[in-house]
């Protein structure tokens, strides 16, 4: 066979490790689809006998599939005299062959068609139900098996995110964020697209070109654009760090998330969220994680709500260390409008995130002036509004825009910010 050559950019080279779980997510322009398609026809020339097939959640006909684009990447490749193009699939070498489906038709005994197959490749895996992913995952699993998912982000509780970004991704797994300036050859044309929404639509912008989530409930007092153009790569020189705990009320599975997040406020007088360390499990399990990012960043206290779980909040992370500095809070207001100070501070950009933190962003996003619109419980939230509040105690709903606030750490007595208009 005649060498192929295929230019892969630089963001995408991780993806050609073997590996069980491969995601690319990301916004418009990136370059995902053409590259997973082009992965799929190297496959089948290189392992003769390779059987394909690429998903989408819905697919009622083949104009919806990815069959148009691996065609035209067969042939741009030049290799058209090794593979047969027929009306619903794609004959490869070695008897090999790339099909179409999509999931919603598929049920238990169904899905048993594919389980010969050595590769799937999921467009949109955003929109793939969990219900989907359950069926696909044991299925796919003849020996050096893969599975590949290509999507725009919307929410951290979209299945294919929990699965490849949650807290405890499957072993081996590559995923990457690949946007379009990740794409050597993203077109003048679309750079033209690109550059309008970025004027006309900056609440957008972030969730279409950037692979960023879906903007934030109706009425919600953070918005995606507040948060991310204020984000930073790294933190300035430190003030003051503190642990923030919000722990769980049940250790009922599913409902034992303890938020806990680490804020600071820099040299420069502004905000900064640092980690995200929110865990599942018992009172031990939270308290040991709290301590360990006490001593990672070298913060003052933790922070820790008591309302729920009274004294035994305190005695939890003193059975772990003793004479731990911890500053206990109670909560007398709903979650919503303790968040509202806090909101009105990131409006006036006085907090940067360092990083990204995908599913605490989720929730701020979906916490209204009427309450939480999202799933479960804000414990990430709540934790990240009891840390800022020790931070910034005298930060007012609906301060004057044109006020600055400057902390004044010249009589800093017990590590707490007086404040000067």
């Amino acid at each position: 066979m005649t060498a192929l050559r295929i230019e892969t950019p630089r963001a995408y080279r991780p993806f050609l490790t073997p590996s069980r779980y491969k995601g690319a997510r990301g916004g418009r322009g990136s370059g995902k689809s053409h590259f997973f398609a082009e992965l799929g026809v190297e496959r089948n020339l290189l392992r003769p006998g390779s059987r394909g097939v690429c998903i989408r959640e819905v697919q009622k006909t083949l104009k919806e599939s990815a069959k148009r684009l691996i065609e035209d990447k067969i042939r741009d490749l030049g290799v058209a005299d090794q593979f047969e193009v027929q009306t619903a699939e794609i004959k490869t070498p070695g008897g090999g062959v790339i099909i179409f489906q999509g999931m919603q038709d598929h049920t238990s005994e169904s899905i048993k068609s594919l389980e010969g197959f050595d590769w799937a490749w999921v467009e949109e895996a955003q929109t793939l139900s969990a219900r989907s992913l359950e069926l696909l995952r044991p299925t796919i699993r003849a020996p050096g098996s893969e599975l590949w998912f290509s999507w725009n982000p919307r929410s951290a509780s979209d299945p294919v995110d929990a699965l490849l970004c949650g807290p405890e991704p499957p072993p081996g797994a590559i995923v990457r964020t690949v946007n379009y300036h990740d794409n050597p050859w993203f077109p003048p044309e679309l750079e033209a697209e690109r550059a309008f929404d970025e004027r006309t639509k900056p609440d957008r912008y972030g969730h279409i070109w950037l692979g960023h989530y879906e903007p934030v409930a109706i009425g919600a007092i953070w918005d995606r654009l507040m948060l991310h153009r204020n984000r930073r790569d790294q933190p300035p020189p430190m003030l003051r760090i503190v642990v923030a705990v919000d722990p769980a009320v049940s250790s009922t599975p599913g409902a034992d998330e303890h938020g806990i997040v680490v804020v600071g406020v820099g040299q420069d007088g502004r905000g900064y969220v640092l980690d995200d360390a929110t865990t599942r499990g018992g009172p031990r399990q939270w308290a040991d994680r709290a301590i360990a990012c006490m001593d990672r960043w070298e913060a003052d206290c933790i922070v820790i709500e008591r309302n729920q779980g009274g004294d035994m909040c305190r005695h939890t992370l003193e059975s772990v260390r003793p004479f731990l500095p911890v500053r206990e809070v109670v909560a007398t207001r709903g979650k919503h409008v303790r968040a509202e100070p806090i909101a009105a501070l990131y409006s006036l950009d006085r907090v940067s995130h360092v990083g990204t933190f995908a599913k605490l962003e989720d929730q701020m996003c979906q916490m209204t002036a009427s309450g939480y619109e999202g799933e479960g419980s804000p414990d990430r939230c709540d934790a990240l509004v009891w840390g800022m509040t020790e931070l910034f105690p005298a930060v007012k709903v609906g301060a004057p825009k044109q006020r600055r606030l400057e902390p004044d750490y010249s009589n800093n007595h017990g590590g707490e910010a007086r404040w000067m208009s």
